[in-house]
């Protein structure tokens, strides 16, 4: 009987245990074994020197990082920005904006992407409005890389306030208010209270993004340039134009490993932050 109570919370695991391993670890294995295949199905690095060595894919590795990197810094930079305007201004518009800016969280992706289509385009929206003043203004920012950054500015600037501003609601008052009694300022509250009891979130807000953008494909495949081309519509031609099935499965592993090394940052600090805690 005491055996059966001992493995009885294993056995309610197992069902979960089964499907997750099914579900995500299974394909997970099965496509890094995949990206070892050759084409006569031996053990080959080729597919993997085939993304280092190419030109037009080193290009497309280079335009992802720096599309992701310029979003991560915009998107969490506007985020703190925005979180920190809602966690210590109190009023009407403060809590409209409160209310509003979670908004794109809840709108899909693909009409998120046409509707700013049709607010950016040449012939779109901000055209027309500013032909009424007879200028014919055309933004530019079809096909190109700023208006990816734009676009992925809109869905990840919600995100990343709403992460930072948990964090920021946890800053008590109090604090904030004994600081002020001792003649800090602002920039002395941000610096030595804030910012060290809410950078964590932060991080955490970065790394989501980063991972996000890394595989993002409904943007770029609608807004962004033909060459280069972001990993996540480079790996959709190799799999689904080109059928090259070993090669998708190796640029899937690249990515991977660019998302696993964003969260290094992460997991070194908060590693650091629990041996401080045990001393």
């Amino acid at each position: 009987m005491k055996n059966t109570k001992q493995w009885f919370p294993y056995l309610l695991v197992i069902p979960a245990f089964l499907v997750a391993m099914l579900t995500v670890a299974y394909p997970i294995v099965n496509g890094v074994a995949q990206s070892f295949e050759g084409e006569d199905g031996g053990f080959t690095l080729s597919n993997y020197v085939y993304f280092f060595t190419d030109r037009n894919e080193l290009a497309n590795i280079g335009f992802t990082l720096v599309i992701c990197l310029v979003t991560v810094v915009l998107a969490v930079v506007s985020a703190y920005l925005l979180a920190l305007y809602l966690r210590f201004t109190h009023s009407w518009f403060s809590r409209a904006i409160g209310f509003l800016y979670l908004l794109p969280r809840f709108v899909p992706s693909m009409v998120a992407v046409y509707a700013m289509i049709a607010v950016v385009r040449d012939s779109g929206f901000i055209n027309r409005l500013m032909l009424l003043f007879g200028i014919n203004a055309k933004p530019g920012l079809m096909y190109s890389a700023n208006g990816v950054v734009l676009m992925n500015l809109w869905f990840n600037i919600p995100f990343a306030a709403m992460i930072i501003a948990a964090s920021l609601g946890g800053v008590r008052d109090s604090i904030i208010e004994s600081a002020r009694d001792v003649g800090a300022g602002r920039w002395t509250i941000f610096r030595t209270i804030i910012l060290p009891l809410t950078y964590k979130d932060a991080l955490v807000a970065s790394t989501f993004v980063f991972m996000t953008n890394v595989g993002s494909f409904t943007t770029p495949y609608l807004m962004g340039p033909n060459a280069p081309k972001l990993l996540g519509v480079d790996l959709f031609n190799q799999f689904n134009s080109y059928g090259d099935y070993p090669k998708a499965a190796a640029l899937s592993t690249i990515m991977f490993l660019l998302c696993a090394a964003s969260a290094v940052v992460y997991i070194y600090t908060n590693m650091k932050d629990s041996e401080w805690e045990k001393k």
